[in-house]
């Protein structure tokens, strides 16, 4: 599967899915003759597409560890895709999340709703960064990925922006940050000037508990880096998973309204010179190669 995007978007546009390790795309990205290793699918899905998500390092906070990226997979995710390939990464929620999850296995029932005092830790951070290091120029947008803050979790958007100030401010230098949340409430005119103030690439969420991703640029236009994000993401995973029985290779929840404004946010991108990175979840309308071909004949 081929994409046919216009020659004036290759400096200025990245589009690839969230994850990649899906035997159901076989036809689509990946030989339907071949039976795949876990290692495998990776340099086949780079023959078609240029970026990818990494979400698999985002499940870090367990009670007894904090998990990091092995070495070797790292360096064995480099090896497999060229030069001019790039992969954007989900911080871990070790870093983002205010307290663990309230729902715990009867094993760890007592850390449910524990604050998490890692919670934007530097030095974690570094750490993870420095686990990441094979990945070199490959390395694209490294996204903060915040749950619904609730007044118990975070007061309010003001202390939100206090406490990620501190934290920002030491966070190494040469890296592209992105932020991407899921209150509503934050979004604000004070929300996009301190992402510029400090250089943090906006993440558009089309899913969840956010307006839709075409209301957010009408309203605000945000252009607080020379990058940004949109993940196209779906709402509620479990109907949908129930819906495909975890086959991932045909639409069957269209959402054309979500990709028409991914296009219109992309090319207006392109006019301001904003490299825009397209990710695409199999959520958001049964198959995320499918979508990204349908995407792909809008520009």
């Amino acid at each position: 599967m081929k994409l046919n995007i216009p020659s004036e978007y290759k400096s200025y546009l990245r589009i690839g899915t969230c994850s990649w390790k899906y035997d159901s795309w076989k036809g689509l990205y990946y030989d339907a003759g071949k039976t795949y290793r876990p290692d495998e699918y990776l340099s086949d899905y780079a023959k078609n597409l240029d970026s990818v998500e990494v979400d698999q390092w985002f499940w870090s906070l367990f009670p007894n560890n904090i998990r990091l990226p092995e070495t070797r997979t790292v360096e064995a995710y480099a090896d497999s895709v060229p030069n001019d390939f790039i992969f954007t990464v989900k911080a871990p929620n070790s870093l983002t999340l205010t307290h663990f999850y309230a729902k715990q296995s009867k094993q760890y029932a007592g850390f449910a709703g524990r604050p998490n005092i890692y919670f934007l830790d530097n030095d974690l951070l570094n750490r993870f960064l420095e686990r990441l290091s094979p990945l070199g120029k490959k390395l694209g947008p490294v996204m903060f990925q915040f749950e619904y803050l609730n007044r118990k979790k975070m007061p309010s958007k003001e202390a939100f922006f206090s406490r990620f100030h501190e934290f920002i401010i030491k966070a190494p230098e040469d890296f592209q940050y992105a932020i991407e949340i899921r209150n509503p409430n934050y979004l604000s005119v004070s929300f996009f000037e301190f992402l510029k103030e400090h250089n943090l690439g906006y993440v558009y969420l089309e899913g969840y508990y956010m307006p839709h991703i075409g209301e957010i640029f009408e309203k605000y236009k945000p252009q607080t880096a020379d990058f940004s994000v949109i993940r196209l993401h779906g709402g509620d995973r479990l109907e949908i998973e129930l819906e495909t029985g975890g086959n991932w290779d045909k639409i069957i929840a269209p959402k054309p309204e979500g990709l028409k404004a991914a296009a219109r946010i992309t090319k207006e991108n392109l006019k301001r010179r904003i490299l825009t990175f397209v990710n695409v979840n199999n959520h958001f309308e049964g198959s995320a190669p499918i979508s990204i071909e349908r995407l792909s004949k809008l520009f």
